[in-house]
């Protein structure tokens, strides 16, 4: 494994073993390093400004192309890695600095690597589409409380994918987030059937691409930087021809604020914050663990909820909802204490 001065980033660790039955010492709950601990926190900062520049491009700004946004926020991510790579301040493989990589192929990756990354560049493009889209239809606070029940799907395709289990602690931490927002959202006076039902979708494509990142990130050879990369490069194109044929692509010439120094702002940091943030959810998955990634959205909602809640309005006060929220902080709370304490 490489030094940390070179960027080099590991794909593994013991945390990320598959569990055998009647092994308990292979249950998921070691202690968290303090290297994991950094991507964690890393990790929650960006999603909580990621989600504000969305919205505020989304509701504030009333731009009706959510794709289009994921378009260049991919493609000022590929072009900050092409730009990093060439100037050899990072590499994209998993050894030594340059030594491994594919100077020779105008990818800077082989095409046998690309192959073996296509289901993570489709579970990855399914997922910014569905997650830009579900920011749209639903409030901000009753956004972060329908994705923390993201957990339970990212358990069962885990357990479906490598057969992990889970001490009693981690599953009953998980049922109190899952509690949590069915009572938040049992009198969600803002209620939206189609915004409810995109987010759901989020969550599925969220638990297939965490669970994808675990298993080809360790199986590739790439490091995030290089899983980032593999995954512009085949869905840049895609995610281009998309919003051509549908017409997005005009509809953003005519966006009447396109040229607003306030909208472009926000759409610059928009894609900076979504370049590190998808760094950020590379290292925290291959570094700790899928669960762990999606734990910790869950702890990183008290502050969009907070901010959401005072920039972009919130739902109407209600008893039952702010119940529910509690105890959903309170559950992945609970996570995160039986996880760093290895328990």
């Amino acid at each position: 494994m490489a030094s940390s001065k070179n960027l080099i980033l590991p794909v593994s660790d013991s945390s990320s073993r598959i569990v055998g039955s009647g092994d308990e010492s292979l249950f998921k709950g070691s202690a968290m390093t303090k290297r994991g601990a950094s991507a964690a926190i890393s990790y929650m900062t960006c999603a909580v400004l990621l989600v504000m520049f969305n919205k505020a491009a989304l509701s504030s700004y009333s731009f009706p192309c959510a794709n289009v946004i994921t378009l260049f926020q991919m493609i000022c991510s590929t072009s900050f890695l092409y730009a990093m790579r060439r100037w050899k301040i990072i590499s994209f493989t998993v050894g030594e600095p340059w030594s491994v990589s594919d100077n020779s192929s105008p990818f800077l990756v082989s095409f046998e690597t690309l192959l073996h990354t296509l289901p993570l560049a489709i579970s990855y493009l399914l997922y910014m589409l569905a997650t830009m889209e579900s920011v749209r239809g639903v409030n901000v606070p009753m956004y972060t409380t329908l994705r923390r029940t993201t957990v339970v799907f990212t358990m069962m395709v885990e357990y479906l994918l490598t057969g992990q289990k889970y001490t009693s602690s981690v599953v009953g931490s998980v049922g109190l987030i899952v509690f949590g927002a069915f009572v938040a959202g049992a009198r969600d006076l803002s209620f939206d059937s189609y915004g409810y039902a995109i987010v759901f979708v989020s969550n599925i494509t969220t638990a297939i691409y965490l669970a994808t990142i675990a298993r080809i990130g360790k199986s590739s050879g790439l490091n995030s930087f290089g899983l980032m990369w593999c995954n512009g490069l085949i869905c840049g194109p895609v995610l281009l021809f998309w919003t051509f044929i549908r017409g997005d692509l005009e509809m953003t010439m005519n966006f009447p604020h396109l040229y607003s120094p306030g909208f472009q702002a926000v759409m610059l940091l928009s894609c900076i914050m979504a370049f590190f943030l998808n760094y950020s959810i590379f290292l925290n998955t291959t570094l700790n663990s899928a669960l762990t990634q999606t734990m910790c959205g869950n702890l990183k909602d008290i502050f969009t909820v907070g901010l959401g809640w005072l920039l972009f309005g919130g739902l109407p006060f209600d008893l039952l909802n702010i119940i529910g929220q509690l105890l959903g902080f309170l559950g992945s709370g609970l996570y995160a204490y039986c996880k760093l304490k290895g328990k």
